[in-house]
């Protein structure tokens, strides 16, 4: 946990600049923009190998989400006179780290994206790739101290990372006109309306953009599929490992949850109004980690600790929504932004967490029932939840109980629980509405598997949950082991290769370069791109698996996938 702490401290502690205005002439050093709001100069930096790029750091892309604007959907930017300094990162979203458990010091004043291309020439049209990171909708940030451009940069297109508002200040829901839910995703709208804006100016193509994130920003991609707010800002979509079906992704009860975290820290009130004067005038680090005080029913036990998340609004007149149905409802109704995907996940994600599981070994073996996935738990009577939980105990460990010595059988659990099975479920049923729709399960095994290593847990078998991060971005952590290791270049290059390729042309393998043809998933055979040495294809992926959650499901009466067949 110790390697951890470091690790998270160095990515998310490292020090932030407010950015500031400056005077001078363009040069081959600090390059000059012109976009919508005014003139940004940015820097040269080099690649890994040794050629280079250009940096646009910490620009804003909404006004500040300050005092009486806080928690409430952002406001497009202001424009400015002069020259916005845009060398280095702005300061992150405040946040509560759940891995090492402190809070990262950061600001209100935190919507700033960074755009990284080789090209400032809008005759270029290079295809744009926007990522929103991970984190629970908790942490995390788009600073390129984790989210380094040197490994896509090689495949010449415009990459773009952002930081939207986590945990309360993202995802707090009132259900008032003024507070309604959703803002980390309504500042994510309106990074994409900013980059449709100016992207241009970076060389890049605003009719050619792919959005693409990992877990909570995987899930959140998925929200934008589904939200009319995001409705042609986008043209294509990368899932890695999350979508807005998973067990942790969607919030009940979300005006309840928020009095509780006003009390929390203080504030004993039924009054809505006088709550959000409260929440909006306490110091922004107040705020941060009230997840872990907030739970309601019994989330102590059940499930993960990912709570202030995606909501469905209430309608209000002359507020646009993000999203007014269960994402359920919008796939099986085909009311979707319908774009190619690539949708997938890690071979062994829950590694990620399977040590917590272990410190709570004793409760899960004494009460099985609290393995069932709240979206079953919460529509079924306890005597129906118990045998539940102890035939998804029964199926994945047998007679034994659970322990260190069937460890992988519960990363298995885990990552069926929280991940693969509804990450399965969603490609179904968008396969079910004629878009393309490549599907992949990755289990790569390099020394770039940090997180994997970092928990000491690499004698578990599989790709551990955001591991594959760090072939996708460059880091100063993993710099030394990409530059001495050929294989681990080459398995970057593969990666990055497909998802360009998927950026470019709608096809991550248009041609045989890479050995093999990812064929689209359909519903009949589940066809999916195994990614590890060498690539190949596969057909329904952890089949034995799926089909007993395939069974709960439909006992549950929810939808399920089956032979082919859903009962949607």
């Amino acid at each position: 946990m110790y390697k951890i702490k470091v690790f998270i401290s160095s990515v998310l502690n490292a020090k932030c600049f407010t950015s500031n205005f400056v005077t001078m002439r363009n040069s081959t050093s600090n390059p000059i923009v012109t976009v919508a709001q005014g003139q940004l100069k940015g820097s040269v930096r080099n690649h890994l190998d040794g050629s280079s790029y250009y940096s646009f750091k910490g620009i804003p892309y909404a006004q500040p989400p300050v005092g009486k604007l806080r928690f409430k959907a952002p406001l497009p930017p202001k424009p400015w006179t002069g020259v916005y300094d845009a060398i280095r990162h702005g300061p992150v979203c405040t946040q509560y780290d759940m891995v090492t458990k402190e809070l990262i010091e950061g600001d209100d004043n935190c919507l700033f994206l960074n755009v990284y291309t080789k090209s400032l020439a809008a005759s270029d049209k290079l295809p744009v790739m926007v990522f929103i990171h991970g984190g629970a909708y908790m942490s995390g940030s788009g600073n390129s101290q984790m989210y380094g451009p040197d490994f896509l940069l090689q495949h010449n297109i415009v990459l773009v990372t952002i930081n939207y508002r986590l945990e309360l200040f993202g995802f707090l829901n009132l259900e008032i006109p003024e507070v309604p839910g959703n803002a980390g995703l309504k500042d994510q709208v309106a990074a994409f309306k900013w980059v449709k804006t100016n992207i241009d100016k970076f060389g890049g193509d605003p009719n050619n953009v792919t959005i693409f994130g990992e877990s909570a920003g995987s899930a959140s991609v998925s929200c934008h599929l589904i939200s009319p707010m995001s409705k042609g800002l986008f043209n294509k979509a990368i899932m890695q490992s999350g979508t807005c079906i998973d067990d942790w992704a969607m919030s009940g009860e979300a005006k309840r949850r928020a009095f509780i975290a006003g009390r929390a820290i203080g504030k004993d009130t039924n009054s809505t109004q006088e709550l959000l004067e409260f929440l909006q005038s306490v110091p922004t680090s107040k705020l941060a980690g009230l997840t872990f005080l907030s739970r309601i029913n019994d989330e102590k036990e059940r499930g993960l600790p990912i709570y202030f998340t995606p909501t469905i609004e209430k309608k209000f007149n002359n507020v646009e929504p993000f999203l007014t149905e269960h994402p359920l409802d919008a796939l099986a109704a085909g009311n979707i932004n319908k774009v190619p995907i690539i949708i997938g996940y890690n071979s062994s994600e829950s590694i990620l967490m399977i040590s917590d599981f272990l410190k709570k070994v004793d409760t899960k073996n004494k009460y099985p029932e609290y393995l069932v996935p709240k979206e079953i738990a919460y529509r079924l009577p306890n005597e129906k939840v118990k045998e539940f939980g102890e035939r998804i105990k029964r199926f994945y460990v047998g007679n034994k109980d659970f322990c260190t010595e069937v460890s992988n059988a519960q990363v298995d659990m885990l990552s069926d629980t929280y991940f693969t099975y509804s990450i399965n479920r969603f490609s179904y049923l968008y396969s079910k509405l004629n878009q393309p729709i490549y599907k992949y399960v990755l289990n790569y095994d390099s020394d770039l598997n940090m997180l994997k290593s970092l928990l000491g847990l690499a004698d578990l078998d599989g790709m551990c949950h955001a591991d594959e991060l760090f072939y996708l971005f460059s880091n100063n952590t993993t710099k030394d082991i990409y530059k001495e290791q050929k294989r681990v270049q080459q398995l970057v290059f593969t990666l990055t290769k497909l998802w360009t390729n998927f950026a470019k042309v709608s096809d991550p393998t248009p041609d045989q370069s890479l050995g093999v043809k990812w064929k689209p998933f359909t519903t009949f055979n589940k066809e999916y791109l195994k990614i590890e040495e060498p690539l190949s294809m596969g057909q329904d992926a952890n089949r034995e698996r799926m089909e007993f959650w395939n069974k709960l499901f439909c006992e549950a009466g929810l939808p399920y996938i089956a032979a082919g067949k859903s009962n949607l």
